[in-house]
């Protein structure tokens, strides 16, 4: 008996249950998802990776030119050099003004000095009292 292959073409009939043809395109269907899914995650994760490299480049050259001066600086930063530059120059004048006998105080701290200089003299009387008080006992000239 000879064989007889199979010949196909598009005349060729052939018989499959409705299930294992519903089961298979749904195979196929998952399959192509289940890619689509895998290749939309590797794209996300190159990009997030390819924007972290620029953030890093970003900041390693910010790290390094800032403190350089190198990108200028921030609106704060010049105000508060202005403020020092002022105070320099008041701090300056003050100076110069103690150094020439000339300070400037208010009549408040005249007020607590001349407080002060009286309760001075009144210890240094109450001193010299005892002094002398301790003098007369030593002496025996004591009243």
């Amino acid at each position: 008996m000879a064989s007889k292959a199979t010949e196909l073409n598009d005349n060729t009939k052939f018989a499959m249950p409705v299930r294992n043809l519903i089961s298979l395109i749904v195979t196929v269907a998952v399959g192509v998802w289940a890619y689509f899914g895998i290749i939309e995650r590797l794209n996300k994760l190159e990009t997030n990776e390819t924007l972290m490299k620029a953030d890093l480049v970003k900041n390693t050259e910010f790290r390094i030119k800032w403190p350089r001066g190198e990108l200028g600086e921030l609106p704060a930063d010049k105000e508060q050099f202005m403020l020092i530059e002022h105070l320099s120059k008041e701090f300056a004048k003050l100076v110069g003004m103690v150094e020439e006998g000339k300070a400037p105080f208010d009549q408040q701290q005249a007020l607590i000095l001349d407080f002060y200089r009286q309760r001075i003299e009144t210890i240094e009387q109450t001193i010299e009292k005892l002094k002398e008080s301790q003098l007369a006992i030593k002496n025996g000239t004591h009243k």
